[in-house]
């Protein structure tokens, strides 16, 4: 069995018989819900693999390999009529350089773009009459493009990935330069308002944009205000991401590979579930959803050599810890922070955002639901079901994201304090259970942080928020601070993790009182 880490090319992955979990029934769910969606997850969530699906699937240029593809597959067993019909051009942001001013970074969205074109020449000129311009105005290529489809028997599918990557990095760094991109006549309002005239009859059908928020969907509405929102409806809960059967079920032919018996499978199975699971997309969905790309991150290596990974956060999403940063800088954003990893009382929103901009972002400071939705869109929290007000209550989803809100706390807060300085005296607790030193080492950081008046919300901070970023360590330890899982006795339990039990280290239940 070969898993596809990093790989989100469908006609790789089933061309190559790698590990593929069928999605295609979904094809016909979308296709019914409309012609221009957005559909928005967290980073690394299955995408661009989505989309790869889809262009697989629509593309007119490989009505031939049909059976091959998707003949296996749920979609293929019963297709609908849409199925290789249309010219598939495909735009990724991700590929646009989001440094430099105003002018470069137009620049690179239209090389990006004139490449598309360039791509979408080389495929299907030879089956158009009329002659595509490409020019070094990329609107201009592009409006080439609709005019040849138009003069044809064929309809566009346009697809967007990472509609918002570029974007966002220009926002975390630089507010009035991402105003200009999408402002008046920025460039990325300007450009999907280019794509909004083409569907007025010009060619342009279908339209499916992938994301990670809908700030910037928010802020170029006017120039774009035609799609339709899937991410929250319950159908599509399961989209992107592992079910827990699934999931279940891979790792079993994994452990038997490793000739490993059924308690160790087990056992394999609660690590990522701890670790990797815990995402709800829907406020009707009742079924969690595992993070794709960590359980792919886990199940290679623990194909590989039979044990779990030393590190379960894969490095390849370390930018989190940078969106995370960001939202601690919005106001109210370390509070919000601290209030998600206390998890008492549980975050709560009367109703999640599905469209909020910038400008409500940064000067919303009495109101910190749209700082919760962010967090939430960047999937470092989850929807969790309703508090007895009826309100939407949302939590830390996993182990794995918890580490993040540990370490942006520990920074927030001891940004002078040294990764080494935290881990000699939380090691001592770790191998003698002394807590003296770890209760002077609180004494004098965090304390004297909580008489700083420009961290006066951090009063609030508990006892047991402060000890959990400083101990937390998901290499030695599963960490349970969540009240729902609190077993009666303990507030802060950190047992070892069961492939870590050979080093001299104790299992540790603190209450706090």
């Amino acid at each position: 069995m070969k898993f596809p880490y990093g790989i989100s090319d469908f006609h790789k992955l089933i061309t190559e018989d790698y590990f593929y979990v069928d999605r295609t029934a979904y094809i016909r769910t979308v296709e019914e819900v409309g012609p221009v969606l957005l559909f928005l997850r967290p980073r690394r969530f299955g995408k661009s693999l989505w989309l790869s699906t889809l262009e697989n699937y629509y593309d007119v240029a490989k009505a031939d390999e049909f059976e091959s593809l998707f003949g296996q597959l749920a979609i293929g067993q019963e297709p609908t009529p849409w199925h290789n019909q249309y010219l598939i051009m495909r735009w990724n942001f991700s590929a646009v350089d989001p440094s430099g001013d105003y002018d470069q970074i137009r620049q690179s969205l239209f090389n990006h773009v004139n490449g598309c074109v360039e791509q979408f020449i080389a495929q299907y000129q030879g089956g158009l009459e009329h002659e595509i311009v490409l020019g070094e105005d990329a609107l201009r290529s592009f409006r080439s493009v609709l005019t040849a489809v138009q003069r044809s028997p064929y309809r566009l599918y346009l697809l967007i990935d990472e509609y918002d990557n570029f974007a966002n990095e220009v926002l975390t760094a630089d507010t009035a330069r991402y105003e200009s991109l999408v402002r008046g006549a920025g460039v990325l309002k300007t450009l999907f308002k280019a794509a909004k005239e083409g569907t007025g009859g010009l060619g342009l059908d279908r339209i499916f944009i992938t994301g990670v928020t809908p700030v910037v969907m928010s802020d170029i509405t006017s120039g774009f205000n035609i799609a339709e929102d899937l991410f929250l409806k319950p159908a599509l809960n399961t989209l992107c991401g592992f079910t827990e059967a699934e999931v279940r079920t891979v790792l079993q032919q994994v452990a038997e590979e490793c000739d490993l018996h059924s308690k160790q499978a087990a056992a394999a199975l609660e690590m990522l579930r701890t670790f990797y699971n815990g995402y709800r997309f829907s406020y009707q969905a009742s079924e969690l959803v595992y993070n794709p790309t960590l359980v792919l991150y886990f199940l290679k290596q623990f194909q590989e050599t039979c044990a779990y990974p030393e590190e379960m956060l894969d490095s390849n999403l370390e930018m989190d810890r940078h969106e995370l940063e960001y939202v601690a800088q919005l106001p109210h954003g370390g509070q919000l922070i601290m209030a998600a990893l206390s998890a008492s009382p549980a975050l709560s929103v009367r109703q999640l955002s599905q469209r909020f901009g910038v400008q409500r972002m940064l000067f919303a400071k009495k109101d910190t639901s749209f700082a919760v939705a962010l967090l939430y869109y960047l999937g470092v929290l989850t929807l969790a079901g309703r508090t007895k007000s009826g309100r939407h209550a949302l939590r830390i989803p996993n182990l794995v994201v918890r580490r993040l809100y540990a370490e942006q706390l520990r920074e927030l807060l001891l940004p002078d304090v040294t990764r080494d300085e935290i881990e000699t005296v939380a090691e001592g607790l770790y191998t003698t259970g002394d807590l003296q030193p770890l209760c002077d080492f609180v004494e004098q950081t965090y304390f004297r942080v909580f008489s700083n008046r420009d961290y006066r919300w951090a009063n609030e901070l508990t006892v047991k928020t402060a000890f959990l970023s400083l101990l937390f360590n998901d290499i030695l330890y599963i960490m349970d601070s969540e009240p729902e899982l609190q077993r009666g006795y303990a507030d802060l339990v950190m047992l070892i993790r069961p492939d870590m039990r050979r080093f001299e280290v104790l299992d540790l239940l603190l209450e706090f009182k």
